[in-house]
C-alpha cells in the first residue's frame, strides 16, 4: 500500500473488486477484492486489500460509502498500449489490402495521406480515431500523422482533448519516386520537424508529446536520418520507424545504402536506434540485428494484423523476448484492418501457434505473456508515466 504525503491530491474514486495486472515476474497477476484509488489528477493513489476499506479510508480521507463496487464479472485491467499505429490511415481501414508493402504504400496509402493538408479532413478522421482508440481500450497510443506539420498538430491537440496519452509524430520523407508531390525536400523536412516538436511542446499537454518520425529508411536520404538523429538526441525525444517488415523492402535498402551491413545499422550510423526508439514489425531481423538493438535498448512494435495482411512476414515473439529485446503490440492501421489491442492480442496468439504448427519444438507464447506484451511490454518503449486502468466485463 502507497503511503500518502501531505502534498498528496484528494481522492476522486475508489473501486473495489478484481485487478488484474503484469509485473517483470509475474505475467498476468489477479488481485481479488481488491480496493484501488485515484486522486483528482487522474493517477492511482493506491492499491489495497477490500478488507482494509475503513484504515484506507482513513489514511487516504475518503469516505467508504463512496466506493465502487464492480459486478462479479467485472475487472479492472491497465490501459493497452498501441506502440504502432498510423492515425491518418484510420480512414480506409479494413480495405485495400490487396497489395504487397510497397505497392501498397504506393497505390493506396501515399494519395490518401496527401490529402492531411486538408485540416478540414484531418480533423475529421482524427477525431474518429482517438474516440475508436478509446473505446477499444487503447489509453495510450504511438501516432503517425503525415508529413503536414499543422494537422499533425492538429492530431496532438485531440488527443489532448480526448485525454488520451500519445506519442505523436510528424512523418518525415524527402524520397517518394511513387507519389511525387507527396514527399518533402531535405530542408522542408528538418525545418518543419522542428517547428512541429517546438510548437507540440510549447502547448504544454500533459499527455502528449512529440516523436521523431523518419517514415522508414527507403523514403529518406541518409542526410535527413542523421539530421532527425541529431534533432532526437538534442531534445531528448522519442524516435519512431519502420524495420524489415518485407523482403522487398529489405532489399530496397540494400540497394540504397550499400555502405550499411543491414537494415538496423542503416538506422544505428545515424544515431537513430536508442534507449528511446520503437521500431515496428521487425519480422526478418537477423539474431545479430537483434543483438544490437537489445545493446542499444531499442524497442520492437509486433504488428501481426498487418503483418498477415500484407503478406509481410512472421514475427518470432519467442526469439525477440529470448534476445531480451524489449517488445510491445501495435494494431499498424491500415496496414492492419483493426484497431483493437484485442486483436493484435488475438494475431500475436496465432502467429505464435503458426510457429510451433512449422516447428515442434517451438514454445507457443501464453495468453498472459501476450497480455503482459499489450500493457507493460508497450510501456517499455514509451513515456514513464502512472499506471491507468479501465473496466472491462468478461
Amino acid at each position: 500500500m502507497e503511503t500518502p504525503d501531505k502534498s498528496s491530491t484528494a481522492i476522486a474514486f475508489v473501486y473495489r473488486g478484481t485487478l488484474v495486472h503484469s509485473t517483470p515476474k509475474e505475467a498476468l497477476q489477479i488481485l481479488e477484492d481488491a480496493l484501488l484509488g485515484v486522486d483528482s489528477e487522474g493517477k492511482i493513489a493506491f492499491i489495497g486489500e477490500g478488507n482494509e476499506s475503513q484504515k484506507l479510508s482513513e489514511v487516504f480521507r475518503f469516505s467508504p460509502s463512496a466506493v465502487t463496487q464492480l459486478d462479479q464479472h467485472e475487472f479492472l485491467m491497465p490501459g493497452m498500449i498501441d506502440t504502432h499505429i498510423h492515425a491518418s490511415q484510420y480512414s480506409y481501414a479494413g480495405t485495400a489490402l490487396d497489395m504487397p508493402l510497397l505497392q501498397w504504400l504506393s497505390n493506396y496509402t501515399f494519395p490518401v495521406e496527401s490529402q492531411f493538408k486538408d485540416l478540414e479532413f484531418a480533423n475529421k478522421v482524427y477525431t474518429q480515431v482517438v474516440k475508436r482508440t478509446l473505446r477499444n481500450g487503447t489509453t495510450t497510443a504511438c501516432y503517425f500523422a503525415t508529413i503536414h506539420t499543422d494537422a499533425s498538430l492538429l492530431l496532438g491537440q485531440i488527443t489532448n482533448d480526448f485525454g488520451q496519452r500519445a506519442l505523436v509524430g510528424k512523418v518525415c520523407m524527402d524520397r517518394n519516386d511513387a507519389v511525387q508531390h507527396y514527399r518533402e525536400t531535405s530542408q522542408e523536412s528538418q525545418d518543419e520537424t522542428n517547428r512541429f516538436i517546438k510548437e507540440l511542446l510549447n502547448k504544454k499537454y500533459p499527455l502528449v508529446k512529440p516523436v521523431v518520425t523518419p517514415r522508414f529508411a527507403p523514403s529518406c536520404t541518409e542526410a535527413l536520418l542523421v539530421q532527425l538523429g541529431a534533432t532526437a538526441k538534442n531534445n531528448n525525444l522519442h524516435i519512431q520507424s519502420h524495420i524489415s517488415e518485407n523482403l522487398e523492402e529489405i532489399k530496397l535498402v540494400k540497394e540504397l545504402f550499400p555502405k550499411s551491413e543491414s537494415y538496423s545499422d542503416v538506422y544505428h550510423k545515424c544515431n537513430l536506434l536508442t534507449d528511446k526508439t520503437v521500431m515496428a514489425h521487425g519480422c526478418h531481423l537477423s539474431d545479430k540485428e537483434l543483438a544490437l538493438f537489445r545493446e542499444t535498448g531499442a524497442a520492437l512494435s509486433h504488428c501481426p494484423n498487418s503483418n498477415f495482411s500484407l503478406c509481410s512476414g512472421l514475427l518470432n515473439v519467442r526469439n525477440v523476448l529470448n534476445h531480451k529485446v524489449k517488445l510491445g503490440l501495435g494494431t499498424d492501421v491500415a496496414g492492419g484492418y483493426s484497431s483493437s489491442m484485442l486483436d493484435a492480442v488475438r494475431r500475436t496468439l496465432d502467429g505464435s501457434k503458426v510457429l510451433t504448427i512449422q516447428d515442434r519444438e517451438h514454445k507457443t507464447l501464453t495468453f498472459e505473456e501476450v497480455f503482459r506484451l499489450a500493457t507493460l511490454g508497450g510501456s517499455q518503449g514509451e513515456p514513464k508515466h502512472e499506471k491507468s486502468f479501465s473496466k472491462s466485463t468478461i
